[in-house]
């Protein structure tokens, strides 16, 4: 049965629907972005028995399920560029027109990568491994765009 013939009996308006909707950051992104927006300080949780720093914040360890919730420890502001793609597409809903970087930064202190966007470097030139430093947004935004974007040290 095609889909013309399962709704032969039935009026159908094609239109476009908007859906405005809200995400909760929870507890521990709350006061991951609160620390960026407020103090300009990027904010981790560590794991005692392991050692490890995880960015963005976690409640539990992934290697040992510690309970790290309350392990709040300050992060440099830069770190190494370990992976990176280049966006070559445009979205409206994406932070910025393409070309861009995208790329995961472990930062100073932690164990685990945070994806951000890095600037100040051609698309072309960009290679894993070089050191980058947090852009804080001169205009709050309430979000990990508090972050501007990365660039070359």
């Amino acid at each position: 049965m095609t889909m013309q013939e399962d709704h032969k009996d039935c009026f159908v308006l094609e239109g476009k629907m908007a859906l405005p909707n809200q995400n909760f950051a929870g507890r521990l992104g709350s006061r991951f972005l609160i620390a960026i927006r407020d103090r300009k300080k990027i904010m981790g949780l560590k794991c005692n028995p392991c050692g490890k720093t995880f960015v963005p914040p976690r409640e539990y360890c992934e290697k040992c399920w510690t309970k790290i919730a309350d392990n709040w420890v300050e992060l440099g502001t830069e770190g190494e560029l370990v992976n990176f793609t280049v966006v070559r597409y445009g979205d409206r809903h994406l932070p910025k027109k393409p070309p861009y970087i995208l790329g995961q930064i472990r930062l100073d202190g932690a164990d685990t990568p945070l994806v951000h966007i890095v600037e100040g470097i051609d698309p072309r030139d960009v290679e894993s491994g070089i050191r980058v430093k947090a852009v804080f947004a001169e205009k709050t935004t309430n979000t990990i765009m508090d972050i501007d974007h990365f660039e070359p040290v």
